[in-house]
């Protein structure tokens, strides 16, 4: 939608909120956090559109989940002290972040970025998309940082433990998912053919990737959720909204309508299509 006032609104909205979000958590260092986070996005917004350019969009997501995770770890040990489980936690916030980091960096390296031709000629509308960002990390990360910092502290019971498996299980099939998925665009760039794929857990789900990443932070959730009261159960949204962005929004919809454009025609295609969910995997 080519609408500056839309864009505008939508901005304004999500950066509300955001900081609603980070209120309620009734822990100041984290309303502050809130405030870095987009102001980050916005900074680097300025040189975007002065050169039209996407490159550094990524990476700024990236550094802006590192530095704010950093900070709540310093945080925690000055309010508590060392503590395993807190570490624990940031740690996982820190891994799944320079992995998705990195493959990003690499993808885009290699084939370009075409997300941003339509909406970096657009001021409001790549505005927009900066501010979503900012949105993204608060929603995401907000959960496990409130935890980290809450009076209770993340704890290692039994539920914590199941959290920390259903993270791992997430990240290993988002990680595998995206090497699989390289390595056949690899091998067709390299025997000058297109194609789709349809191996390994592609086999399974047309998006395992997005599948694995839901399952990441519904596991960090669980992993909070025990540190939590009051209103700070709001920041738990994690899993939830992921689940809404990649399956309605910016994910799945935009790679399935380039799909369809693509290899809507073929037979086998249209049989993937039948017999592979879209999302959630079944096992055949």
């Amino acid at each position: 939608m080519d609408n500056p006032k839309f864009h505008i609104i939508t901005s304004i909205i999500a950066f509300v909120c955001s900081m609603a979000l980070a209120y309620a958590t009734d822990i100041p260092i984290l309303i502050q956090i809130g405030l870095l986070i987009f102001g980050i996005q916005w900074l680097l917004y300025i040189p975007a559109i002065l050169f039209k350019t996407e490159s550094f969009y990524d990476i700024t997501g990236t550094l802006t989940f590192v530095v704010c995770t950093l900070i709540v770890l310093n945080q925690s040990f000055e309010l508590k002290g060392f503590r395993w489980a807190d570490c624990i936690a940031g740690a996982c916030v820190l891994i799944w972040t320079l992995r998705l980091g990195y493959f990003l960096f690499v993808r885009v390296k290699r084939h370009g970025d075409g997300r941003f031709d339509l909406i970096k000629v657009s001021g409001t509308k790549f505005f927009m998309s900066w501010t979503l960002q900012g949105m993204w990390v608060v929603f995401c990360a907000f959960g496990v940082w409130t935890a980290m910092l809450s009076e209770i502290g993340i704890m290692l019971g039994g539920l914590e433990v199941l959290g920390l498996c259903i993270f791992v299980t997430g990240l290993l099939i988002e990680t595998i998912a995206d090497h699989q998925k390289a390595a056949f665009k690899k091998q067709t760039q390299s025997h000058n053919t297109t194609g789709f794929i349809t191996s390994g857990l592609w086999a399974y789900s047309r998006h395992p990737n997005y599948f694995g990443e839901v399952l990441v932070w519904l596991g960090l959730a669980l992993v909070a959720f025990p540190a939590l009261s009051g209103w700070q159960y709001l920041t738990l949204v994690s899993p939830v909204f992921t689940y809404l962005l990649l399956r309605y929004v910016s994910g799945v919809p935009i790679l399935e309508e380039r799909a369809d454009a693509k290899w809507g025609h073929l037979e086998d295609y249209k049989n993937y299509k039948k017999e592979t969910p879209i999302f959630f995997p079944k096992f055949k």
